[in-house]
């Protein structure tokens, strides 16, 4: 509450002690509040500042407390004119973002645009992330450099944030490459998952299966990508995605079975708060998840525990000790 109406704690508890002690001076206030007077001073014009105290006309010299009522409504008003400020000043902002986005799109391709350089290619990995709304499918062959793995990872970890499901695929080499494992680990602790195969398709960002970006030149990715919406296009990028995919081994297992035998910790809460009656979304709160999160990790276990319902995934669930 006191950092809705803008105040400190202290400020708070020595306008609390002159509405329930009118008659007090600083001294006792001071006294009350175990503060030095020169801080009960300070936070005197702190209320000030807020309006919530006013100098007395019964005693000279000190300061009288405005009513809750009067003083807290006030901070309310002056709160409200300030959002409506702000919200003008979105507003215009916002139209003027929508001009230049509308003005840019019409120089562009429809179907495809071409990207020159690293620095366009992670600019447009930034709009791609930023526009995703369900998942987010990624081909990564060959050793990616750690300076661009830093540049990944801001958008990344926006897209986990917003619950946006994200499967990325890495050779199996790569498992040797500390800053690659290191940052493949950290998709997994973000919600993401991670699978390895020995070979896998060319490099490649799938943005909820209508939007992708493939290098002009395999063997060089950083020269340049394309940005491509053609259906046909993604459906057949979509095709080797999924196959690559269905044989790859989640990372950190050691054989293809070993996967389905384990359980995360948040994993194992989830199910049990789900065995309690609660919601995705009740789950995702208590978690500080998203419910899409909550139902990612769902369809994780029951196709590990070869489930075709919740209920019988609990059962399973149980069976194996998980719960």
């Amino acid at each position: 509450m006191l950092e809705v109406l803008g105040l400190t704690r202290a400020a708070m508890s020595v306008y609390q002690v002159m509405l329930d002690h009118p008659e007090y001076g600083v001294g006792d206030i001071a006294a009350h509040c175990g503060l030095a007077p020169t801080r009960v001073h300070e936070h005197l014009d702190e209320l000030s500042r807020h309006t919530l105290v006013r100098a007395s006309a019964e005693r000279p010299g000190r300061m009288r407390a405005v009513s809750p009522e009067v003083g807290l409504a006030d901070i309310l008003a002056r709160q409200e004119a300030e959002l409506a400020a702000r919200q003008a000043r979105l507003a215009a902002s916002r139209a003027v973002v929508t001009r230049m986005v509308a003005e840019r799109a019409e120089q562009q391709a429809h179907h495809g645009e071409r990207l020159r350089g690293i620095d366009a290619i992670h600019g447009r990995l930034e709009l791609m992330g930023r526009a995703a709304t369900v998942e987010v499918l990624s081909s990564q062959p060959g050793i990616q450099r750690a300076e661009d793995l830093a540049a990944s990872r801001p958008a990344d970890a926006a897209a986990l944030a917003r619950g946006i499901a994200m499967r990325t695929l890495y050779q199996d080499s790569t498992r040797n490459q500390p800053h690659i494992a290191t940052y493949a680990h950290w998709l997994l602790s973000q919600g993401g998952e991670v699978r390895t195969a020995p070979t896998i398709p060319q490099r490649m960002v799938v943005v909820d299966r209508v939007q992708a970006l493939v290098p002009i030149d395999p063997a060089d990715t950083r020269q340049g990508a394309l940005h491509v919406a053609e259906p046909g296009i993604i459906a057949a990028l979509l095709d080797l995605f999924d196959q690559a995919w269905t044989t790859a081994v989640p990372l950190g297992a050691t054989r293809p079975e070993d996967h389905r035998t384990s359980i995360t910790a948040t994993e194992r809460e989830i199910l049990r708060l789900l065995g309690t009656g609660l919601t995705d979304e009740a789950v995702g709160q208590r978690l500080g998840s998203s419910s899409r999160t909550v139902g990612r990790h769902m369809s994780s276990i029951m196709e590990r525990l070869g489930a075709s319902s919740r209920f019988e995934a609990g059962i399973k669930a149980a069976h194996r000790g998980w719960l």
